[in-house]
């Protein structure tokens, strides 16, 4: 079956900004200006400016984003760190990879993390929190928060997928001691490859960042403060990141748009559980729109063959990924949610008549 809507296409968004992106493109490539220069700058301020903190520090992925951060904050061998298994691996990696112990805890409905497990998964190892805020939804900061100044812990906010997205009028990657996103290029504001940046409020901590990010170095190339890594933004990634943003604010409330027409196709069709909608706490920024169904397997089959283009985030869950060594981690709600769930066709350029496609095919299956 030929593919009538893409799950992100990103061809059209090229289509539409063509002029733009090969403006950028001619100016960084005839400058010669590639690595920590002016427009890498100007996008990290842009975006601390955005969020509402004081530094942003542009690193190569969001990976690498999680990683630093768990290195500056100091997570290490013997430490215990609470997080979700309903997430990408790269956040129980960046746990593991700096000889820190993943403790996971469940979620709820709202695919996040469920507040009301963390405290009884403390213990005198456990050193931090990273709250993921899924799906462009922000977690319950203020109760997180709370226990993390009790027990003096230390928050990486994982806002990969949360650009935009408020909890109470604060905007995600405001709260946490670091907070972190990715620029994938299927993210709200993707690059063309990969692309992170870490936010914090921390003087002392945003140092550390620009330091482990460029080996060692932050005001000098002959000064080295410690050992550190190669994951720098690259400046052709951060211009093409900042001519897209100002557009960002356009395309979140077209992705809201769709989202409502979504909701309101969905909300009485037996067996369909639609996304879950936002409160007046919340300001949600659907970098994904997820469908649950009993019938997923048969209805991501049906979508396919039809056309539509779906995602399954994730089929199998980390704590039952053989390889990870999770799998004495008890998470029910986790379990029944990765049997469920499915992705649905989520970006600025989907056209209305494409949306409605989705909604026949979705409802030509619904009993």
């Amino acid at each position: 079956m030929t593919c009538k809507v893409r799950f992100v296409n990103y061809p059209r968004q090229y289509r539409l900004l063509k002029t733009e992106f090969d403006a950028v493109f001619e100016e960084i490539m005839s400058g010669g200006d590639f690595i920590l220069r002016r427009h890498l700058e100007l996008f990290e301020s842009n975006i601390a400016a955005y969020v509402g903190c004081k530094h942003a520090i542009g690193v190569n992925t969001g990976t690498d984003a999680l990683y630093l951060s768990a290195h500056a904050l100091g997570f290490g061998a013997g430490d215990e760190i609470i997080t979700v298994g309903h997430t990408f691996v790269a956040t129980i990696g960046a746990i593991v990879q700096c000889g820190a112990t993943p403790v996971l805890v469940d979620i709820r409905d709202d695919f996040n993390i469920d507040v009301e497990q963390i405290e009884s998964a403390i213990t005198e190892k456990t050193k931090g929190i990273i709250p993921v805020h899924l799906n462009g939804h922000a977690c319950q900061m203020d109760q997180i928060m709370t226990l993390a100044k009790k027990y003096h812990l230390r928050v990486i906010e994982d806002a990969a997928q949360a650009l935009g997205a408020t909890f109470k009028g604060k905007r995600c990657a405001s709260f946490g001691d670091t907070a972190i996103f990715s620029f994938y290029p299927a993210k709200m504001l993707g690059t063309a490859g990969d692309g992170g940046m870490v936010c914090t409020n921390d003087d002392q901590l945003a140092r550390k960042l620009k330091a482990l990010r460029d080996n060692g170095r932050v005001d000098s190339v002959e000064e080295i403060e410690c050992y550190g890594y190669c994951s720098r933004l690259d400046n052709l990634h951060a211009a093409l990141l900042d001519m897209k943003f100002k557009y960002f604010d356009t395309w979140v409330e077209r992705r809201r748009e769709i989202a409502e027409r979504y909701d309101k196709a969905f909300s009485d069709i037996p067996g369909l559980i639609p996304h879950p909608k936002s409160s007046k706490d919340y300001f949600d920024v659907y970098q994904n729109y997820v469908l649950r169904s009993s019938k997923r397997d048969e209805l991501v089959a049906y979508l396919r063959q039809s056309g539509v283009e779906v995602l399954v985030s994730w089929p199998t869950p980390l704590h039952k990924q053989k390889a990870l060594h999770l799998d004495h981690f008890k998470l029910p709600k986790t379990e029944q949610i990765s049997k469920e769930v499915l992705s649905l066709p989520m970006y600025p350029e989907l056209t209305n008549e494409e949306v409605d496609y989705v909604l026949d095919v979705v409802k030509a299956l619904a009993p």
